[in-house]
């Protein structure tokens, strides 16, 4: 069977297909006019009439923090939860488990190697050596940028329990660059370290080091900017996009626009080094003096000359903006659409912007201080604020890798490993997130764009893909050569508690892998694939007892049905709507 005639057998004959809106499931209209018998449906947008969603603010949360509220905070900050991540968590305190989750490794992942060395020989780089540091070679350049993507991907998949994977997708939307633009795969690999470098440091040095990276340089022709020919491009988006915002009280003018691209004069790459490198011109630097509008209090940046002129007024630059309060408003706005909501109301405003801003200021910009605020207060934990995001196309697919705990080729296995990355790549390409390739300079719509914002991620062509992942993932697998990446719901299944006992089974796998509850009917509807037929509860207990026994005589069979039983379970849990919610 090939896989259009197995995923059109899926549809047809799969259990869930009777998860239809008469027994409790919503579809995809649903995601965009949820239904408001749920609070955290309703989050989607609120019931009809509703001026505002909630009052609660940034007091620490005081309330029980138990399963739900536990795996609320793993789902908004991990990419999937995995059973063991949740038992790595389990009995902290609330406290305890946010400064875990912020407690990132200040290691670099290890860099992107020669995957593709047995396909296009690379005469720099040895088959599994990596080419960050190696001399440009444009005639390995497409497979470098391959490479340095499908690594890209496998960092997710990989990541560590905390929350340091999902800040560099964030900082990636806020500071994005097309990978496709940059001549260099060097350069994106550079962009990339930046990133997880400065995760969850300070915003200031973070925006610094965007400023003088080269692949931000290339992308936003910093590296055109002279004093002959001054280049507004970064200037206006450092404003627009990267600090202040095109809020109303963004008031800065087109001169300070002007005068601030002067400041950045001279900066360049250097392509000759390995790997890529910021360079300073200076005599490329206009050294006169800088007067900036009365929304930068009318400052003054005196002219530079020497070789530390770039360094110096770039330093005096960001002291200026990062004066101007609405820096820390604006990038508040941001986490929190990010990792709470996408609706900011007048109440959020004042109840949780303007204090978190204020504890970003006080912390001199910290992004772990504000992120500590922000998932202990007691709006993250609000009911309205739970199971009303819907995910983003990274967040359901890698988090499926690792929900199931996908078993990948082995590290030292440079082609197979990074053939899987890649299948995941173009999963998310055609869900509309293609990592390390944003739309524009702006980043992805579904965190921008009014009204949809992230029910933009969800339309009739994206809704059957993102189910075709996981059954293909599920019922298929990826194969290449002799290896097949395909998920084990064993690995899962045996993890739970009780799964010998049918109603135990879906209990547990519909708290792990839904946001909320189902109803009575999809419970029933589930059950119906464990025990078609109605048959007696027993019947379960028995196939599950003779599956897991190599023992007992009837271990082969049963073990074959048990596994296409769970199989279809999964499936159907995941083909819910429910499942594309966080």
């Amino acid at each position: 069977m090939d896989r259009k005639a197995f995923f059109e057998s899926i549809r047809k004959a799969s259990p869930s297909a009777n998860l239809n809106r008469e027994n409790g499931q919503f579809g995809p209209e649903t995601l965009i006019a949820p239904e408001e018998s749920n609070p955290g449906i309703q989050g989607l947008s609120g019931p009809k009439g509703l001026t505002r969603r909630t009052n609660t603010g940034t007091a620490a949360y005081k309330g029980t923090f138990g399963k739900d509220e536990l795996m609320h905070l793993l789902r908004r900050t991990l990419f999937g939860v995995k059973i063991s991540d949740y038992n790595v968590y389990k009995g902290k305190t609330l406290e305890q488990a946010v400064d875990a989750l912020l407690n990132v490794s200040t290691t670099l992942p290890n860099p992107p190697v020669n995957n593709y060395g047995n396909l296009v020989k690379d005469p720099n780089v040895p088959y599994g050596s990596t080419w960050v540091n190696a001399a440009l070679d444009p005639a390995v350049e497409p497979q470098r940028k391959g490479s340095v993507k499908s690594w890209f991907w496998g960092q997710m998949v990989t990541q560590s329990p905390d929350i340091q994977a999902k800040m560099v997708l964030f900082w990636h939307n806020h500071f994005a660059i097309q990978f496709l633009e940059i001549p260099d795969a060097r350069a994106c690999y550079v962009y990339t370290k930046v990133l997880y470098t400065h995760a969850l440091g300070n915003f200031k040095d973070l925006t610094r080091a965007v400023t003088i990276d080269p692949a931000m340089l290339f992308y936003l022709n910093g590296r055109l900017n002279t004093k002959r020919a001054p280049d507004e491009n970064y200037a206006r988006e450092l404003q627009e996009l990267f600090t202040l915002g095109k809020g109303p009280n963004s008031k800065f003018t087109e001169d300070d626009v002007k005068a601030m691209a002067r400041v950045l004069t001279g900066w360049s790459i250097n392509p000759l080094t390995n790997p890529f490198s910021t360079a300073f011109v200076s005599v490329n630097h206009d050294s006169s003096d800088k007067q900036f509008s009365s929304f930068y209090g009318n400052t003054l940046i005196k002219g530079q000359t020497g070789i530390n002129a770039g360094n110096t007024e770039l330093d005096d630059l960001l002291t200026m903006i990062f004066k101007v309060d609405e820096v820390a408003l604006f990038l508040c706005r941001k986490l929190y659409e990010y990792f709470v909501y996408y609706e900011i109301d007048d109440t959020v405003e004042a109840n949780v912007i303007v204090p978190l801003a204020k504890v970003f200021r006080d912390s001199g910009y910290s992004i772990k201080a504000v992120l500590k605020t922000l998932l202990m207060s007691e709006h993250f934990f609000d009911s309205w604020n739970r199971a009303c995001v819907i995910k983003d196309p990274l967040t359901q697919q890698v988090g499926f890798c690792r929900e199931m705990e996908l078993k990948f080729p082995a590290s030292t296995d440079y082609f197979l490993l990074y053939q899987m990355y890649q299948m995941g790549m173009n999963f998310g390409q055609l869900t509309q997130l293609n990592l390390g390739d944003p739309p524009n300079v702006a980043g992805w719509p579904a965190w921008y764009q009014k009204p949809l914002f992230h029910r933009s991620w969800i339309n009739s062509d994206t809704l059957p893909k993102r189910n075709q992942f996981t059954d293909y993932l599920l019922f298929i697998g990826h194969k290449v050569g002799s290896f097949t990446l395909m998920a084990d719901v064993w690995i899962f299944t045996k993890q739970l508690t009780s799964p010998g006992d049918a109603d135990d089974l879906i209990a547990e796998s519909v708290s792990h892998l839904l946001p909320m509850s189902i109803s009575a009917a999809q419970t029933a509807t589930l059950k119906e694939i464990l025990l078609p037929g109605g048959i007696p509860d027993y019947n379960w207990s028995d196939e599950y007892r003779a599956a897991t026994d190599a023992s007992d005589p009837n271990h082969t069979t049963a073990k074959s049905t048990a596994t296409v039983k769970i199989q279809y379970l999964i499936k159907s849990i995941m083909n819910l709507s429910e499942y594309q919610l966080s």
